[in-house]
């Protein structure tokens, strides 16, 4: 049995052994084909890949190359900048320094200007003054003093009975008074013109005395004595022709120098109501303006006088 089985594989061998080397032989064929097909791959891939690497090495020069223009490009937009900054830069800070020296001088010269319309006002105001005072000096005297007589040493005596004999004549005494206040002694002037009322104070000339003391001291800018003076004046003295006006005037003007700006308006429309027309209600008129207030109308038409 074992012999016949020995004998048949025997026999079976052969075609075995042809069959399994087709198949063999197929398969080296198809690894050949198969190693052939990876090579062409791998040559493919070898040229790719060369290729892909001149690609990189051609960007890497442009990228180069590109770094290098934009360096130069921006050093000269650098040395443009400079350039710029030294041609425009300098100038404009210049021409800056020189636009706040002119606005300092601009407002030098306002603060200029501005004090030189106030000097001008105050100017203004004194030339005000010094008119009225002339207009005052201009007034005609009055006759001398009635009831005055001279003895022959000198002295003046009156009809009225006096404590006390006067140390000259009533013209005498106020022409000296008159002379001192012109040429400036105004201490010697007060006190020739107080002289005057004490001894003459019933006189013609005696308001204006009284006036000219008021008015010393508003010049000194003593201005409550001033008030007190004009104020005295208007009581003892009222309606006197020529200087009333005036007291009430400067009365006021005075009082607005102590800030007493009510009893400053009583007086100037004082003189505006009494005094319609003339060149002191005008003054007054703008004294009430300068003071904010409003300057009311003449009660009634006046023709214009002289004060």
């Amino acid at each position: 049995m074992i012999r016949r089985l020995c004998a048949l594989v025997l026999i079976a061998s052969p075609a075995f052994a042809f069959a399994a080397s087709k198949e063999i032989q197929e398969l080296q064929r198809d690894v050949a084909i198969l190693q052939d097909l990876v090579k062409q791959i791998q040559q493919s891939q070898d040229k790719q890949f060369a290729a892909l690497g001149e690609m990189v090495r051609q960007s890497l020069d442009a990228a180069n190359r590109a770094n290098t223009a934009v360096a130069v490009i921006q050093s000269g937009f650098q040395q443009s900048g400079n350039q710029l900054k030294t041609d425009v830069v300098g100038p404009v800070v210049g021409l800056s320094t020189r636009m706040d020296q002119v606005t300092n001088s601009v407002s030098t010269l306002q603060q200029a200007v501005s004090d030189l319309t106030s000097s001008l006002n105050r100017i203004q105001a004194q030339l005000t003054d010094i008119g009225n005072a002339i207009k005052v000096l201009q007034t005609p005297p009055p006759p001398p003093p009635p009831g005055q007589t001279t003895t022959p040493g000198g002295g003046a005596q009156t009809s009225d009975s006096a404590s006390s004999v006067p140390p000259v004549n009533a013209t005498d005494l106020y022409n000296s008074a008159r002379t001192d206040h012109q040429s400036g002694k105004l201490d010697f002037a007060l006190q020739e013109y107080a002289s005057y009322l004490k001894y003459f104070g019933n006189t013609n000339f005696a308001p204006y005395a009284q006036y000219y003391i008021g008015s010393i001291h508003y010049s000194q800018k003593n201005y409550e004595t001033a008030a007190a003076d004009f104020d005295t004046l208007l009581e003892k003295y009222p309606d006197t022709p020529g200087i009333s006006a005036q007291a009430h005037e400067y009365k006021g003007k005075s009082l607005v120098a102590l800030g007493k700006r009510t009893a400053a308006s009583l007086e100037f429309n004082a003189v505006i109501r009494n005094y319609a027309g003339t060149d002191t209600a005008s003054q007054a008129c703008t004294d009430l303006k300068e003071l904010g207030m409003h300057c009311p109308p003449p009660a009634h038409p006046a023709i214009k006088r002289k004060d």
